[in-house]
């Protein structure tokens, strides 16, 4: 069950809150009740409780509102360089901008990254001066304003740190790209250094829990380890995409078809059957020949649509389709894009073609999975393999059917925008 809901659009994009940010503002409006009571009494201010829980909970969705403006500056920025924003949802663990692509230059994915934080220093800068207006006159006024400036600069100095999936990270990965001319190689040095910051996260709120700050210590622990899944996430999308373009097509094949003569009769083809010829599931093609000419593929179903009495006159050759009507690829193309073709086959499977527009094998998703997992040094249980040849779906781990779309539109390894914001 989709447990986002869109509640509105700004500049066009859709704004969306997930089920869990019902989690954070209730926590966050309980810690602002608290601080408030306690500054509130110190300032000799008296209000009832529910006017305190009014502001507190006013406070927390004003905090929130910062973070979608954050995310918008995000999202604008990327709209401004062709790139389409999906949308901005708030969720547990803050906000997140999705964005169909990254944006296709180094110097436009440093301004991508660097907006959000620039809006939330701009708007701390906002807030102190609403307090040094409102301070004096309404203190009530200047609580919220204080409040809204340490979340907002914290918001934007957290987001600067160097990792991904944080600002900081996009940052790096943008400098990095530009001066070494390689995407790759920013994803990779950004999302180690993402690594890093989550494992010294988690040393850092194992140590405040020790301190007797539990609360504080189990959060940055919970951020840590998002941080860390994000970023090995990153990695490993990373090495599957470099697999996917530098792998092509003859290197992965098979050869699940068998080659028919065209004067072969039925009678002769049932026995094949009969014998266990054409094994495997899904069972191999049957293509026929005359010669070294390619005439097409026989197809099973001949057998059954066909009085058995006419199987010792009836020839394979009068029963064909033709070749043009299975999918194929080129043997020399990337298996990327192998990996969209498979998706649009109606048979789940390719015929390769050779440069010179002859079958020299098939193409399925169990080869794809075996080319890769060769080129990383994998070897997955057969469970994983059996479930891919069975289903035809890819095995947990290997998204390749989303990463090959991904690069297809221009993407790379990317989080979305902001994953960590919060």
């Amino acid at each position: 069950m989709d447990k986002t809901w869109t509640i509105n659009t700004i500049f066009g994009i859709p704004l969306r809150i997930h089920a869990s940010w019902l989690l954070i503002l209730g926590f966050v409006a309980v810690a602002m009740q608290g601080g408030y009571r306690n500054e509130l009494a110190a300032s000799g201010l008296l209000i009832g409780q529910p006017a305190l829980w009014l502001l507190s909970v006013a406070t927390a969705l004003l905090f929130f509102a910062s973070l979608v403006l954050h995310e918008l500056g995000h999202s604008l920025v990327a709209q401004r360089q062709g790139v389409k924003v999906r949308s901005i949802t708030l969720f547990l663990f803050g906000g997140v901008a999705t964005v169909e692509r990254e944006s296709s230059t180094a110097v436009g994915s440093l301004l991508v990254a660097a907006a959000g934080p620039a809006v939330s220093f701009l708007l701390a800068a906002l807030m102190v001066v609403l307090k040094a207006y409102t301070g004096e006159s309404l203190p009530i006024a200047g609580m919220i304003c204080g409040r809204l400036i340490a979340a907002n600069f914290i918001l934007g100095v957290f987001n600067l740190l160097p990792g991904l999936p944080l600002d900081g990270g996009l940052i790096l990965k943008a400098l990095v790209w530009q001066w070494s001319g390689s995407r790759d190689r920013g994803t990779e040095v950004a999302a180690t250094a993402g690594q890093a910051l989550a494992i010294l996260g988690l040393v850092l709120g194992i140590g405040l829990v020790l301190l007797g700050q539990p609360a504080s210590g189990l959060w940055l622990m919970l951020l840590a380890w998002l941080g860390l899944r994000t970023a090995s996430e990153q990695l490993q999308v990373l090495k599957l995409q470099q697999q996917l373009r530098s792998l092509n097509v003859q290197q992965a094949q098979a050869r699940r078809f068998r080659v028919l003569e065209a004067d072969m009769t039925l009678q002769a083809v049932s026995r094949l059957f009969a014998d266990g010829a054409t094994p495997g599931d899904p069972p191999e093609w049957l293509l026929v020949c005359s010669g070294h000419r390619w005439l097409g593929r026989f197809s099973a179903d001949a057998l059954k649509t066909l009085p058995v009495q006419c199987w010792p006159r009836e020839e394979v050759g009068r029963q064909l389709q033709p070749l043009a009507a299975l999918t194929s690829i080129q043997e020399d193309a990337p298996l990327w894009e192998a990996a969209l073709a498979l998706e649009q086959a109606a048979e789940q499977r390719l015929l390769v073609l050779n440069g010179a527009g002859l079958p020299s094998g098939t193409l399925d998703r169990i080869d794809v999975v075996e080319a890769v997992c060769r080129g990383l040094s994998l070897r997955l249980p057969e469970l994983f393999l059996s479930h891919v040849r069975c289903h035809g779906v890819y095995p947990p781990g290997l998204p390749l059917d989303a990463i090959a779309r991904m690069m297809a539109s221009g993407a790379e390894a990317k989080p979305p925008l902001s994953a960590g914001d919060g």
